[in-house]
């Protein structure tokens, strides 16, 4: 099979990408258990994309719950260079309002049960996470959503909460006096993980409501979060489809050498099992 690039991750509202062509279902079973549905490649644009409903068809698994190794390590074996993540986000600021499209530039982690790495059992890496996403793709996805027509803002800060509970409003408060722009539950490990597995890796976030601390507005509930979601589902697809032909044939940025100055291991002394585990990511290092 050839390598399928460019790989998408659906989230809340985006569970199918329905213009795919020649649809095959593909399950993987990785070291780290299996990703949180079968993964869908197929032909989108003229060129070969593999999509991942982040919470499974029908949204049955929790952010906390979900297995973010198993789903990046999956779309690594089939090749994935650049990564999109579609998710729902909450809105810190009162520019960004419902429906309006986040490209956002940094993370701000404040989860708490998460499993962060694919490393360890006798490895050690410490990539670099000073720009968590990918500023070459970031770029591309804001054309491709501009284009759609959607209001779309480019930069930003999200910050990664535990969930599934929304923030109470102190909680959302205190988020803003940090300088927080948008809150969601998912950025967290994925964007870590793609770095290790050295994708590309951005988000268009979406927003379905102001959180909680906005005076004028209702608090956030899943009703609003869904109305808001598949308001904006197909223009997302849509901006998918404008993404595939400005992705360029090859990679320029470091994300694709994250690892070079990441490994700290003595070499001699990394044990045989872990080097067939992280075969995918660390074979051309070792």
């Amino acid at each position: 099979m050839d390598p399928i690039r460019i790989g998408v991750i659906g989230g809340s509202g985006v569970y199918q990408i329905e213009n795919l062509k020649d649809v095959q279902e593909i399950e993987i079973e990785t070291p780290f258990g299996k990703p949180s549905e079968a993964i869908i490649t197929g032909n989108l644009a003229g060129q070969p994309v593999a999509f991942l409903a982040r919470h499974g068809r029908g949204h049955r698994i929790m952010p906390t719950e979900l297995n973010a190794r198993a789903n990046i390590f999956a779309l690594k074996e089939l090749g994935v260079e650049w990564l999109i993540s579609i998710s729902a986000c909450g809105s810190l600021k009162e520019e960004f309002a419902p429906r309006h499209i986040i490209i956002p530039d940094q993370i701000f982690d404040f989860t708490k049960q998460r499993t962060y790495s694919f490393f360890g059992n006798g490895l050690v890496a410490h990539i670099s996470l000073a720009e968590p996403f990918c500023a070459i793709l970031n770029n591309l996805v804001f054309k491709a959503v501009k284009k759609t027509g959607a209001v779309v803002h480019q930069g930003g800060t999200y910050i990664a909460i535990e969930g599934p509970r929304f923030s109470t409003k102190a909680e959302s408060r205190v988020f803003r006096s940090w300088g927080m722009d948008i809150i969601g539950m998912t950025a967290i490990p994925e964007a870590i993980l793609a770095r290790e597995a050295e994708m590309c890796y951005t988000m268009m976030a979406h927003v379905t409501d102001y959180d909680c601390w906005h005076e004028e507005e209702e608090a956030v509930n899943v009703e609003m979060l869904i109305e808001n979601l598949l308001a904006n589902a197909a223009l997302s697809k849509q901006a998918i489809e404008n993404l595939i032909p400005l992705i360029p044939a090859e990679r320029t940025c470091d994300c694709q050498k994250a690892l070079s100055t990441a490994l700290i291991t003595q070499r001699d002394l990394i044990n045989s099992e872990t080097r067939q585990i992280l075969r995918p990511l660390i074979k051309k290092y070792l």
